[in-house]
Parts: structure tokens; C-alpha cells; sequence
């Protein structure tokens, strides 16, 4: 199968010059990760000239290098990544889930003489998942047994720096060494932006310090069980847009993670060896 078969076609884009303010907006609005970034050129074309994402927000925004700078100041085109990997539509799904895993991207702009015609992200391919040869493989099989958490009384940067160094998209928040809650890309951002809107300027450096992981973290945390199947987890994932989710085993304990990532990679490991 190609990419065009399962590509979104209803691009949601935004210019280079609107702020993260309004990037969150839309990526609210639309329940989506990431945006490509267009910018008008004088033949009245819009052309791609980036991407941005969740992750990227929160990496700039927890940057001392921005110092005092309002999130309304903050354009897009500081935010985002310049050098985009993209797709043509009559890549195979195969190659392009590997391109994905490979270079740690959640999404690929699908173009066409250059143009974008599409975007195809890691939760497209979670459709595919819903087939017989997944309802033989359990979660446990592929879940990732490496646990990164972090306390509720821990400080947000401390939480924000484990992400950038984890590379991972989502921490596991204890109490007590019970799960009390998770802390995503997407919490830290909106968390700094409201911070940096409303903390006066001569207050921030230090009470930044101050902004702990209970007050953002989401503490209604789903939880998928070990013995679940692959295609449970995927009407799952497709039923509430949730990326990843610990996962629990018959004594309520958190065992693993599963998550888009691990998903993409069985269906590369799959269809290769069809």
C-alpha cells in the first residue's frame, strides 16, 4: 500500500509569522501534534518552509535563551524545524513508517511537483492495526518495559529537561511509587505559555523554580492492560486520540508503556515479512 491511500488530504497548516498561541490553538481545534508551516512567496504560493510541534513548544519555551519573551511574540518560524522530511504519495507504507521511526519525526508532508498535498502521521497508520494478525499479538510483546517517571512534587523544568533528554513524548507521574498521573509535550507547553502570559517578567526567573508537576500533570490516566491485544489498543488509541498508555498487570501494577512508536514498529516488522 502507498502513502496516498492512507495520507490525511485536509492539510492544516500555519504561516511562519503567526505565534505559538495561535499554534495551539489549532492543534487543539484540529487534535493534532504538529503543523507544517507555510510561508506566502511573491507569486502568492504558499510553499513549506517548516514544521512544528507540541515538543518543539515546550523545548523553546523552557529555554533561559528567550529570556522574558511573551508567547505572543514568539513567531512560528523561531519555533520550527527548518529542514523537513518529506514524502511523495507512491512511497510504500512500509518505507515510510521506517523513515518515521528513523529519524524520531511523528509526521511526514506528503508532496507532489513539489507541492504539499497531504500529511501522513504516525496515528494514520494505527487504522492498520486493526487487522486479524493483530488481535494475535499482545501488548506485552512489544510494550517497552523501561519505566521514566517522575514525582508529583518534582519542579516542571526538572520534568521538561527528562523529556528532552529521554527523548520521549510523555513522562509516568508517581506518588508514593503509585502511578498518580502523566505529564505530556503538550501539558509543558501550555503550561509555560500561561506562565509566561501572566508572571510578570521581574518575577519569572525565579518563580519558574516554583511550578511543580501535580499542578499540570492530567491525573486521569488511561491504562491499558498487558494482556490486551494490539488491536484493542488500537480502537483504543483511534477512539481517544491518546498517543501512548501505561500498561498495567493483574495486580494493577505499572509494567511498560506502549506507545504510536511501538505500534509503527510492529506494523514495519509485519508487513516485511509479508
Amino acid at each position: 500500500m502507498q502513502i496516498k491511500n492512507l495520507m490525511s488530504e485536509d492539510i492544516i497548516t500555519i504561516d511562519k509569522d503567526q505565534n505559538i498561541c495561535d499554534g495551539l490553538r489549532l492543534m487543539e481545534k484540529h487534535n493534532i501534534s504538529r503543523l507544517p508551516v507555510v510561508n506566502t512567496n511573491e507569486n502568492h504560493e504558499k510553499e513549506l518552509v517548516g514544521i512544528v510541534a507540541e515538543k518543539d513548544i515546550a523545548t523553546k519555551l523552557g529555554s533561559s535563551k528567550y529570556g522574558n519573551l511573551a508567547p505572543s511574540h514568539f513567531h512560528i518560524s523561531t519555533l520550527m524545524i527548518k529542514d523537513v522530511i518529506t514524502a511523495e504519495g507512491n512511497m510504500e507504507i512500509t518505507d515510510a513508517a521506517k523513515l518515521i521511526l528513523e529519524k524520531n519525526i511523528g509526521a511526514l508532508p506528503v508532496t507532489s511537483n513539489g507541492e504539499v498535498v497531504g500529511v501522513i502521521t504516525k496515528s494514520d497508520f494505527i487504522d492498520l492495526c486493526k487487522g486479524k494478525a493483530y488481535e494475535k499479538i499482545l501488548v506485552e510483546d512489544i510494550m517497552s518495559s523501561e519505566l521514566i517517571s517522575v514525582s508529583i512534587q518534582d519542579r516542571l523544568v526538572h520534568a521538561r529537561r527528562i523529556i528532552l533528554e529521554s527523548n520521549i513524548g510523555r513522562l509516568l507521574i508517581t506518588e508514593n511509587n503509585e502511578l498518580a498521573g502523566i505529564l505530556t509535550s503538550k501539558d509543558i507547553a501550555r503550561a509555560l505559555i500561561s506562565f509566561r502570559k501572566y508572571v510578570p517578567d521581574n518575577h519569572k526567573q525565579a518563580q519558574i523554580k516554583n511550578l511543580l508537576v501535580e499542578e499540570v500533570m492530567s491525573s486521569n490516566v488511561k491504562k491499558i492492560h498487558s494482556k490486551s491485544t494490539i488491536a484493542d489498543v488500537a480502537a483504543d488509541m483511534l477512539e481517544t486520540g491518546y498517543n501512548g498508555y501505561p500498561v498495567i498487570n493483574d495486580k494493577d501494577q505499572v509494567v511498560g508503556i506502549i506507545t504510536q512508536s511501538d505500534l509503527l514498529g510492529l506494523i514495519v516488522d509485519l508487513e516485511t515479512e509479508n
